[in-house]
This record gives C-alpha cells, sequence and structure tokens, in this order.
C-alpha cells in the first residue's frame, strides 16, 4: 500500500533566501506550525529527531534518517512507525530556482507500509493541511524584506 501527497508554493524570494529559513531549525517553533522542531545533526546518513503536529490532529515525535540534504535545493528524511514497512513516510522539500528571483517550494510526502489506509483520512485532511500552514508561513518569512 502507497498514496502520496503533495503542496507547493511560488515564494518571490531567491532559493538561497528560502533555503536560509527551511534550515534554520532553532527557529521552528517561531513560525513553523507544522514541524515543531527538528534536532540533531543534519547530514546525510544521520537520524535526526522531528516533532510534528498535523493541525487538529495528534502530534508526533520521530527519528528519521536523512537521504538528501543538497543544498539550495532539496532535503529529504525517511522515517518509520515503529518498524519498516508497517507505515513509511518518506519527506521532501524541494526548492526550484524559476530563474526570475522567485522560487517554487515543494513539500510532499511518500507514505508506504500495511498501515497506510488506515491513515487516509487524517493524510488527505490534516497531514495536508499541515503542509499548506508551513508552505504559507515559510512563503511570509521569505517574502519580508
Amino acid at each position: 500500500m502507497s498514496k502520496e501527497i503533495t503542496s507547493e508554493i511560488l515564494i518571490q524570494a531567491s532559493p538561497e533566501k528560502v533555503w536560509s529559513i527551511l534550515t534554520n531549525f532553532a527557529s521552528y517553533p517561531e513560525w513553523n506550525p507544522f514541524i515543531k522542531s527538528i534536532t540533531g545533526e543534519v547530514k546525510v546518513g544521520r537520524k535526526i529527531c522531528a516533532r510534528i503536529e498535523p493541525p487538529q490532529a495528534k502530534g508526533m515525535t520521530f527519528k528519521p534518517n536523512i537521504l538528501v540534504y543538497d543544498l539550495h535545493k532539496e532535503f529529504r528524511w525517511i522515517g518509520h512507525l515503529i518498524i519498516p514497512g508497517l507505515f513509511d513516510g518518506e519527506h521532501i522539500f524541494e526548492l526550484i530556482d524559476n530563474k526570475n528571483g522567485s522560487t517554487t517550494f515543494i513539500q510532499r510526502e511518500k507514505f508506504k507500509g500495511v498501515l497506510v489506509p488506515l491513515f487516509k483520512k487524517m493524510l488527505d485532511v490534516n497531514t495536508v493541511n499541515g503542509f499548506n500552514q508551513m508552505n504559507e508561513a515559510l512563503k511570509k518569512m521569505a517574502e519580508v524584506d
């Protein structure tokens, strides 16, 4: 069983500026309504600790593995619920340089595992809303001069 959700937004700021806000994890509690914290060494192959709080849903703290950390372009991790194969989420933040001073920010997640059907409603509503709220907050932060 698998499922993917995606949310994207056009931000009137350079990928460098968007990236600097996205990767300033210490500031997440001040502006990020969806991902409340990320701690640990953010480096490919390492585990971090992340806390997400989707709107109208129970929050969750988990320890994903960093898969990609490509400066100004992509940040990707994979997390598992208890054991791999039960409910796995590969979270992707992608920044596309539009070559005109703006950035298309894409946030998506690929879910796989036997429990995915049980979480379908929560993913389609709460998690998508969380993505959208985070994207809007990131846009607001990045577009401030």
